[in-house]
């Protein structure tokens, strides 16, 4: 239980009514339209990574980040703390690291209380972390995340830090103090960070493309390795490759150290797309001018499959034949079956037909194969639609009819989130699916087919690039090449 801050170590707001709406009422209304226009994905986050703009540039893109975080306080799962570490944007400078140990921070909606006991073993734990409250003086990026997180976890308390230097050691130090005193607290990290920083817009995309395929890694070096390319790739005006480069560090270090295995970009911008012109408040970075500032949510997390016992299974089936029955008839669809946490969990699918005759093994012929990937939607809500989607939109096949339905055997893949692969040695035939990106182009393939077809992995690579309209030796260089895998069931 965290007492009552005391009213003289209250941080007061230093861009409110600037950044984002002063008035209560109006900053309720929009952080609430921000975050009800996302749909969460699958995973309570561990690490975060959002943008700290105004709210009329980067708002959108912080919103799919907290987003995660008011998904799991709607499923019973509130957060217990959020430390939200930021880098100090103007002097005084943190020397190295200063955290804000007692009291509360206040935004129009009120105050967010510091999880007092964490903050000051944090100060104890290094002699570089130090209470200085006068390095908090003015600085933005904590403050711009909480009327978020107040609107997505209410009741959640924060540590706030201030990191002055982003050196090996400083991180190391925060990383190791925070993995030490976290205990039993439900918490998550949260990075306050925007991306590259003035260059013009082709460039920043270009540039956190890259800072962006590092995160995927989840791998604190390889990230660290990224941002230092592109600052020396010579971009005209770019300032930064990110103004939170330690904090993301600790962020990435720290939520691995938790458990987190599984990474996903959950939103980009710049401030040149962003639609400014719908929402109040400024911003840096300036909406209309050529030079830009890049905004990207990330969240680490670790990955548990759905619980599908052959029960749920089942009815997941008997789910999807109702929906093409249903459509192919023209009837209404049966309602989405609700009250099963499990069913209610957000997950990509592929729904397969075969036509009956010998079983899998004696070369049933396909008869249609479509898949969703984003694990944006119940897996109660989504099979249905893309069992229709497989019936009637495969355009290998014309659509099934309704006589056929019945000679029709229905598989269902559960898929895993995406996980980017660097080292191809990590593929395993028979376990991972793989799905590359080049460009806009895009080809997948699930875990079985492979292992049907007897494929070693050089030949799975090749089909994959064939799948996606490259060439069969691309360059994997240049395409990001990710594995998932899948629980496959199917009617008897």
């Amino acid at each position: 239980m965290i007492a009552t801050p005391s009213p003289s170590l209250i941080r007061s707001p230093a861009v409110a009514g600037a950044w984002y709406p002063g008035d209560p009422d109006d900053l309720a209304r929009l952080v609430d339209r921000l975050l009800d226009a996302v749909n969460p994905i699958d995973g309570d986050p561990l690490g975060l990574i959002a943008p700290h703009a105004g709210y009329a540039y980067s708002g959108p893109t912080a919103a799919r980040a907290f987003k995660q975080m008011a998904a799991a306080h709607a499923r019973g799962n509130p957060y217990d703390v959020a430390v939200i570490i930021a880098a100090d944007h103007h002097p005084p400078v943190s020397h190295p690291i200063s955290v804000w140990a007692r009291g509360g921070f206040a935004t129009p909606l009120g105050v967010v209380p510091v999880d007092e006991e964490l903050a000051q073993a944090l100060v104890a734990a290094s002699f570089r972390i130090t209470f200085d409250p006068e390095a908090h003086a003015g600085e933005h990026p904590i403050e711009m995340q909480l009327p978020f997180l107040q609107r997505a976890c209410p009741g959640c308390a924060i540590v706030p830090i201030l990191m002055g230097q982003r050196d090996r050691h400083t991180v190391n130090a925060l990383s190791e103090a925070l993995l030490a005193n976290l205990g039993r607290r439900r918490a998550v990290i949260i990075a306050s960070s925007d991306l590259c920083h003035y260059p013009a817009k082709a460039a920043a995309v270009k540039a956190d493309r890259a800072t962006l395929s590092a995160l995927e890694t989840g791998d604190p070096s390889l990230v660290r390795q990224a941002m230092r390319q592109v600052e020396k790739a010579g971009i005209p005006h770019l300032v930064t490759a990110a103004c939170g480069q330690g904090p993301i560090q600790v962020t990435l270090q720290v939520a691995r150290g938790l458990g987190a295995d599984t990474t996903a970009i959950l939103g980009y911008t710049t401030s040149a797309s962003a639609a400014a012109q719908e929402l109040p408040g400024g911003a840096d970075g300036g909406g209309g001018s050529p030079r830009v500032v890049g905004y990207g949510a990330v969240m680490m997390w670790r990955y548990v499959p759905p619980d599908l016992t052959p029960p749920r299974q089942q009815a997941l089936l008997a789910a999807a034949r109702a929906a093409i029955a249903a459509h192919l008839s023209r009837q209404p669809r049966p309602p989405a079956m609700t009250g099963d946490p499990e069913l209610a969990r957000p997950a990509g699918v592929f729904v397969t037909l075969w036509r009956r005759g010998g079983g899998r093994n004696h070369d049933e012929p396909l008869r249609g194969c479509i898949g969703h990937m984003p694990a944006d939607h119940p897996l109660a809500v989504i099979v249905p639609q893309v069992a229709v989607s497989a019936a009637t939109e495969d355009p290998r096949f014309f659509s099934l009819t309704l006589s056929e339905l019945e000679e029709t055997r229905l598989e269902i893949s559960v898929l895993s989130p995406l996980r980017r692969v660097i080292d191809l040695s990590q593929i395993e035939i028979g376990k991972h699916g793989l799905l590359i990106r080049a460009g806009e182009r895009q080809g997948l393939l699930l875990p079985e087919v492979p292992v049907h077809r007897g494929w070693d992995l050089d030949t799975f690579l090749a089909n994959l690039c064939y799948k996606a309209g490259l060439p069969p030796n691309f360059p994997l260089t240049q395409a990001a090449l990710y594995t998932f895998t899948a629980l496959v069931f199917a009617e008897s």
